[in-house]
């Protein structure tokens, strides 16, 4: 499915946000997400299904100034 990630499109197989997260790479970092412009919690990312055309957001921190 296409979903558009942090802006752009992006293929996945994942149906769940957890999943999508360890396809893309993402697997073990800790990062803030949210679907849909609503905020997920990491305990809430396997339980949260990805339909066709969600907005998801990937957010890693960063060290520097």
């Amino acid at each position: 499915m296409t979903l558009l990630l942090n802006g752009e499109p992006q293929e996945v197989a994942a149906a769940t946000l957890a999943d999508a997260l360890a396809e893309l790479g993402y697997d073990g970092k800790i990062v803030a997400t949210a679907v849909n412009g609503d905020f997920v919690a990491a305990r809430r990312r396997e339980a949260c299904q990805l339909a066709e055309g969600d907005r998801v957001e990937i957010l890693a921190p960063m060290q520097g100034g």
